[in-house]
């Protein structure tokens, strides 16, 4: 074997089996390259150099001894590991390449500047440690990578600052802790073709959901520029869901998230002796995605690709080169926190009592934490640092990992899901906010906290110390029913949340909460824009529509991807969607709303469900959540998305939404869709028959079946001990809807908690034929087994 080949490889003869060789960094893009470019996944050409070249520098230097006699040196406490660090460091930089080793480096660089027909190619350089992304050891960042590299001498002196970086305090520190012999390891430089994304976009994506584990979820984000802004955390990037189990279906997009980040500033690269620059992000690019769909898409495909050849869900880098246009994998290394949890058990967190919110931020995690702030500019700050405090900083890097095992929680003012900050916390099991623009401006040094990420993507910080709930669900041991148990879901940001859960799907998602917690705007007031007088509303309309050309486009697309993202977490189960259902005092708190709405002394018996449907006052707004469901269902592809329309009063009124509906291309049966209506009216009740003509399944709404059938306002508090969903008056007429439902053979579901919370109640519904029933998540297991030995009992 010659010294070349023994000293470098190139990407293309490398495999996943030669970490010993490059390191794991290094072995994985030779995998790729070798492997995966016939599939259509665009790698970077480049060679990495040998553990045996690191070893050759070191011994070439008379560094084997002294580097051995300056990490025994380290003491227990790490008190002197700043010395010690530096004192390692300065040897290697001092040192000198053998002229064999730096004659085929350089040979190697100008076979690859050759390869790709240019003079001093700009390359990046990469370190990859020879334990470095080995399912047990993630050593999130702690090497260094120098980008825009050109020429010989430059690349020397990067690949010898490689060299140095396995010695950098963070490194050292983290081969102490997890038990590395740190003469055990060896670097291996990858020198690889540069992207220019310094003219376009770069970023992270996951095969997996970071957050909770879903594994049918491809994690997109980006920024503009070099991708260091992305992984240091440094801007808010753009986030994408893509799901990909429709991936190869054909005329489907999958996108079900799209999310417009702040990218505020962009790396580019730069002359002199800095090889890369920050600068300031234009309007355009701040409100512009960095990825168009088909973009987002290609990487999605990759991502699958690249999953399904290592066989287990991977953490990927990606850049787009703006001379090209072209999309490349420029690292990709398997995924080390998702997918080690335990399955058989669920954590679920859920706060006891509402408190003043002060900060909301990315969630990380779906945890609580509580403690006493403390804001540290730098992690040189470590003696001020105490432990089970909230760590309030700007951003960090493996710097702060000493700082960061000691917190209770975690909050910064900058970064995104695939930022240090993030990954480090999952690592760690820390509940973290990032990306919330003002937590060190907004919170002071010893002030009591609570930090949730229990409330789905968007996280929080509140005043005080609030009391919480933290429960272990166990999915060991969970019978079979025949009744199908369901979820109720609201939130799209919380829906990943709970895909372990075995559910029959879920049986009431609202479409009020994407409406009004995620759109804000009331739909007309996006259709009538132009004739909008309301100067505030107009302005915030402005403010939260940036990026759409069209206002309205505005109100679909964020709901479509909103169901979309529920439904993608039950795949293939039936979601069933409720139509929109506020009343008209709650249409009117909406953005631009009060111009639309009419006052009613009883919005709760007013113009509320079916009535604003066909009527000129809101067909325009119910156009739009026609139009969301045909995307979602049709363009997105969750055509297990069912319709339900609430609070219809007659079967004449039926007819009516019905024909809106087949106008808005909305028929039942086309394209396998089913319509449900809420069977919360007594008419309801006494007209079953004709509603089951015109419907495929009911569903009941106990709130508003008890207050009718018993004449009480179930918002009063004086009459709420009357409220009864269990009197005999509202079951029997449950048991008659049931009874006629049974007839027609039409299915009829369940939506409340009175099955969680009493038992006998569950065991009524089960005996008089209930097919399904649906609950919060969190009491899903409890409902489960109450279900199961009703059944029992029925037999």
């Amino acid at each position: 074997m010659t010294a070349k080949q023994t000293l470098t490889f190139w990407f293309a003869d490398l495999g996943r089996s030669d970490g010993d060789k490059v390191g794991g960094k290094n072995a994985s893009l030779g995998e790729m390259v070798s492997r995966l470019q016939e599939s259509g996944v665009n790698v970077p050409s480049g060679f990495a150099t040998s553990a045996a070249a690191y070893w050759l520098f070191i011994d070439h230097n008379g560094l084997r001894e002294k580097l051995t006699e300056a990490m025994a040196g380290l003491k227990k406490d790490h008190s002197n590991l700043e010395e010690v660090g530096d004192s390692v460091r300065k040897m290697i930089l001092k040192g000198k390449f053998p002229g064999p080793l730096e004659e085929t480096l350089c040979e190697c660089y100008r076979d690859l500047s050759a390869r790709l027909e240019r003079d001093d190619l700009d390359v990046a350089v990469r370190s990859s440690a020879t334990a470095e992304d080995l399912p047990e050891a993630s050593f999130a960042g702690q090497l260094e990578t120098f980008l825009n590299i050109r020429g010989e001498r430059a690349l020397l002196d990067a690949i010898k600052r490689c060299f140095a970086s396995l010695f950098t305090n963070r490194a050292i520190a983290y081969r102490e802790n997890h038990g590395f012999d740190h003469m055990q390891v060896a670097l291996s430089a990858g020198v690889q073709q540069m992207v220019r994304s310094d003219l376009s976009a770069s970023g992270v994506m996951f095969s997996i959901d970071t957050e909770t584990g879903f594994p049918d979820i491809t994690l997109i984000t980006g920024a503009w520029g070099l991708g260091e802004t992305v992984v240091q955390g440094t801007v808010e990037p753009d986030e994408f869901h893509v799901f990909k189990p429709l991936l190869d279906r054909t005329g489907k997009r999958p996108v079900v998230e799209k999310m417009l980040g702040g990218k505020d500033r962009k790396m580019t690269y730069a002359t002199g002796k800095s090889t890369t620059k920050l600068v300031a992000t234009s309007k355009q690019e701040r409100t512009t995605f960095v990825l168009d769909e088909d973009e987002v898409l290609q990487l999605a495909r990759w991502s699958v690709a690249i999953e399904e050849h290592y066989g287990q869900p991977m953490d990927m880098e990606w850049a787009k080169d703006g001379e090209t246009g072209e999309l490349y994998i420029v690292q990709a290394r398997p995924e080390t926190v998702q997918s080690r949890k335990e399955a058989a058990t669920l954590k679920s967190f859920h706060l006891m009592e509402a408190g003043k919110r002060l900060v909301t931020g990315l969630a990380i995690g779906d945890a609580i934490a509580t403690g006493k702030v403390l804001r540290l500019e730098s992690p040189e700050e470590i003696d001020r640092f105490e432990e089970g405090a909230v760590l309030v900083t700007a951003m960090t890097d493996p710097d702060w990992m000493p700082i960061m095992k000691r917190a209770s929680a975690i909050v910064t003012d900058h970064g995104g899901r695939t930022s240090h900050a993030a990954i480090v916390s999952r690592e760690l099991g820390l509940t973290a906010l990032v990306g919330t623009g003002n937590a060190m401006q907004k919170l002071r040094d010893g002030q009591v906290v609570t930090v949730s990420c229990a409330e789905g993507d968007e996280g929080q910080v509140y005043e005080g110390e609030l009391g919480f709930e933290e429960r272990d669900l166990d999915l060991g041991d969970i019978p079979e029913t025949r009744t199908r148990v369901m979820i109720n879901l609201a939130n799209p940001s919380s829906a990943y949340r709970w895909w372990r859960l075995p559910t029959d799907g879920v049986g009431l998602a609202r479409m009020e909460f994407i409406i009004g917690n995620m759109i804000r705007i009331h739909p007309v007031a996006l259709v009538r824009y132009n004739t909008l007088e309301d100067k505030q509303a107009r302005h915030q309309i402005d403010e939260l529509t940036v990026g759409y050309d069209d206002k309205s486009e505005y109100f679909v697309d964020k709901l479509a991807r909103g169901m979309a993202r529920i439904a993608a977490a039950h795949y293939p189960e039936p979601v069933i969607v409720r139509m929109s259902d506020f009343k008209t005092n709650e249409y009117a708190r909406l953005i631009g709303g009060a111009a639309f709405e009419p006052k009613e002394e009883n919005p709760m018996l007013g113009w509320r469900g079916a009535s604003r449907y066909y009527d000129e006052g809101y067909c325009e707004g119910f156009a739009l959540e026609c139009r969301a469901v045909r995307r979602a269902r049709e363009e997105i592809g969750m055509e297990n998305i069912v319709m339900m329309i609430p609070f219809c009063r007659s079967p004449e009124e039926a007819d009516k939404v019905l024909a809106v509906l087949a106008g808005e291309g909305l028929v039942r049966g086309l394209h396998g869709l089913a319509i449900y209506v809420m069977a919360e009216l007594p008419a309801n009740v006494f007209l079953a028959e004709a509603f089951a003509e015109r419907f495929d399944g009911f569903s009941i709404g106990s709130n508003d079946l008890t207050q009718l059938v018993l004449g009480i306002d179930r918002d009063s508090d004086r009459l709420k001990t009357l409220f009864d969903e269990q009197s005999e008056a509202v079951k029997i007429a449950i048991a008659a809807l049931l009874e006629k439902a049974q007839r027609s053979g039409t299915p009829v579901g369940f939506c409340g908690q009175a099955p969680s919370d009493h038992p006998a109640f569950a065991s009524f519904l089960v005996a008089h034929g209930i097919s399904s029933i649906s609950v919060t998540p969190d009491s899903f297991l409890a409902v489960k087994q109450q279900i199961a030995e009703a059944e029992k009992q029925a037999r």
